[in-house]
């Protein structure tokens, strides 16, 4: 069997990269398509408006090198932080990309519920599981995308068969050593009438730990489906991470979708949902922290190809240091899209007068009776409010805490998930310093 040693993404590594698999046709044409665009495409540059305000020079490819199983013992991995306390209904770890082992209640694997690495579950389940992928992913999005498509590896995978409801949450967790690379794809499919809570989160064996991430997310909701769905994205200050998320919500579904970040150097993350059925629903938590140098860049979008749709985007980041985050966030409403509820909103609290916050809310709207909104807002802490708490014997740091806290606390009230509300509360609370 061929083994991917050499560093950066060429033609020879692609070709071992291939023929290390067992694989079906159709999956190893798709790679090879991928591939194909890749080398045909360009890195984006800062003529784009999306990129416009996000720098990716220092960004060298060449330094990593395809994922490659990690010789690192599994109990060396970092635990999850979602989970401790929590019974789960199954449970999915991966390093570098590759799976390590992953398990599924026998109550819920004898339903039909499908629950593991994706690349293995393709390859048992190819029938049930191909008009599914990459159906809400486009390989051709930019250069970053096609890379993923061709390269993927491990991930996860969520299958819950109709009318299936698993009452009890299922956890994954992807780590990374330090200057490894991971391209983990996750997929979710939910059929008509099911539901499902799935955590997924990712770590590095430490918070200065480098790598290159290159991800994607798929969420299939049948009509009357309800996910809970949450994106935890913890990897360590050196980590460049780029990724594109899209969910398709069908007649009458539910989707929660809480995305939290407050790993990586830079991230770049292209979050889409699209409504294509009357009565299809989502909301989405957003919540971001960042310290020293971090740049987080979000760019959402909420399309309405139906009438009689919900959306709800809220998006909060707290930002100490010289840190910098970008929200472009758009409504987007098809014609056909009347009675249309959509609302969105990023707010902004500055820790320091050297970070900064950039917000672009828009709307592009093609029918005439719709109910759109959106807004922002970006601001520093109260000096008087950190008088009053210290009037009451707490420390200043204290005080910063609790106004941290109470800023993300809107966002946490909505989140439906108690563990994940408490493990968001206190991993942003150890970060936060005194006010500068």
């Amino acid at each position: 069997m061929a083994t991917v040693t050499q560093l950066g993404f060429n033609q020879d590594s692609f070709e071992a990269f291939l023929a290390a698999r067992d694989e079906p046709k159709w999956l190893t044409d798709a790679r090879r398509t991928a591939w194909q665009h890749f080398q045909q495409s360009e890195w984006p540059d800062r003529n784009h408006e999306r990129w416009l305000r996000t720098d990716i020079r220092l960004f060298k490819l060449d330094r990593y090198a395809p994922p490659q199983p990690s010789g690192e013992p599994s109990s060396n991995i970092p635990g999850g932080l979602l989970c401790p306390g929590v019974a789960l209904a199954g449970h999915n770890r991966s390093l570098d990309g590759h799976s390590l082992d992953y398990t599924l209640h026998k109550n819920w694997s004898d339903r039909g519920v499908l629950f593991g690495s994706l690349d293995k579950m393709l390859a048992d389940h190819d029938g049930l599981l191909r008009p599914h992928f990459q159906s809400a992913f486009d390989p051709t999005h930019d250069r970053f995308a096609a890379l993923h498509a061709a390269f993927w590896t491990g991930g996860q995978l969520l299958y819950v068969p109709r009318g299936i409801v698993v009452d009890e949450p299922l956890h994954a967790l992807s780590s990374m050593t330090d200057g490894g690379t991971d391209l983990g794809h996750v997929l979710v499919v939910l059929e008509d009438g099911a539901e499902a809570t799935l955590l997924c989160e990712t770590s590095s064996p430490s918070e200065t730990a480098g790598g290159f991430h290159c991800g994607a997310v798929e969420l299939i909701l049948g009509a009357g489906s309800h996910l809970r769905f949450v994106n935890f994205q913890d990897w360590g200050r050196g980590v460049w991470h780029f990724a594109h998320q899209k969910a398709i919500v069908h007649k009458d579904a539910t989707l929660q979708w809480t995305v939290a970040a407050l790993g990586s150097r830079m991230a770049k993350v292209n979050q889409q949902v699209s409504m294509v059925d009357e009565g299809a629903s989502c909301q989405v938590n957003g919540v971001l922290f960042t310290e020293g140098k971090q740049h987080l860049s979000y760019d959402t979008l909420q399309h309405h190809e139906a009438a009689n749709c919900r959306s709800d985007f809220r998006y909060k980041a707290a930002l100490q240091d010289k840190s910098r985050t970008v929200w472009r966030g758009m409504i987007k409403v098809d014609a056909d899209a009347q009675k249309t509820d959509g609302y969105q909103r990023n707010d902004n609290l500055l820790l320091s007068g050297n970070a900064r916050a950039d917000s672009i809310p828009g709307l592009e709207i093609e029918a005439d009776d719709v109910r759109c909104t959106h807004g922002s807002t970006s601001g520093r802490v109260d000096e008087e409010l950190i008088f009053y708490a210290g009037c009451r014997g707490y420390t200043r740091k204290e005080a910063i805490q609790m106004i941290v806290t109470g800023f993300f606390q809107h966002v946490f009230d909505r989140i439906t998930i108690e563990n994940v509300r408490e493990a968001l509360a206190l991993a942003i609370a150890r970060r936060v310093r005194e006010y500068e």
